[in-house]
């Protein structure tokens, strides 16, 4: 494989919801802990990501909510991170993620985001006109070493990822809460579906395991069959 090995790994609610809302001021990280019957089980899916790839793929929009913009510089993490962004971090984000990771790897198609203004040792841009993950991936593995890779991105992206035919693994914790809201990002969104000719851009998965996790939570693990 010319790519890195690719495992979508999401928190979700039952029925399927990635978010609590429609605005970026509504985010799971920040409201489930809130929530009575769901803050008690959530640090097993933190316990979990501790679990996963030593690369780590996502996207500036989701990190512009988690706050990286006003956040103090952390220690490094033996984890290298690769963030598709335009328009989402500043140059404080982008310090932020130099501090953070082992490599960083920023994916842009905008030729003035504030990453070009910082020289740092473990700054790599990948500079594309368009948008293609299908390339991204590929010079992830071949200039930078990275055989495989989670990914934690929005639905938007997530779908992308799936239509595309870029996903390897799911790797899901479903929380106990049910959150509804036809406009709030769901684990896989984007463009729908229009005739029976595009089905097979279906991502279809075969069941690895289904662990039953503390206080109702559940974690599954599929593999996605590549036809």
């Amino acid at each position: 494989m010319n790519r890195p090995i690719t495992t979508l790994f999401m928190l979700m609610s039952v029925d399927g919801k990635i978010s609590t809302g429609a605005t970026d001021d509504l985010d799971v990280d920040k409201d489930f802990p809130k929530i009575a019957g769901v803050r008690e089980g959530l640090h097993q899916y933190y316990e979990i990501e501790q679990t996963t790839d030593l690369w780590a793929l996502n996207s500036g929009r989701v990190q512009a909510k988690l706050g990286v913009n006003a956040k103090k510089m952390p220690d490094r993490t033996p984890v290298s991170f690769v963030i598709i962004d335009n328009k989402h971090l500043d140059e404080n984000g982008i310090r932020y993620f130099c501090a953070l990771s082992k490599e960083f790897v920023l994916i842009t198609s905008n030729a003035e985001h504030p990453a070009f203004n910082r020289k740092e040792s473990n700054l790599h841009i990948i500079y594309q006109n368009e948008l293609s993950l299908t390339d991204a991936l590929i010079k992830l593995k071949s200039e930078h070493n990275c055989e495989r890779i989670t990914i934690q991105t929005g639905g938007t992206l997530n779908g992308l990822f799936l239509r595309e035919k870029l996903l390897d693994y799911i790797d899901i914790v479903v929380a106990p809460v049910l959150i509804g809201g036809k406009d709030t990002s769901t684990l896989i969104d984007g463009k729908s579906l229009f005739s029976q000719k595009e089905l097979s851009q279906l991502g279809v998965l075969k069941l690895q395991e289904c662990v039953i996790l503390e206080n109702s939570y559940i974690r599954l693990r599929y593999e996605v069959i590549h036809s």
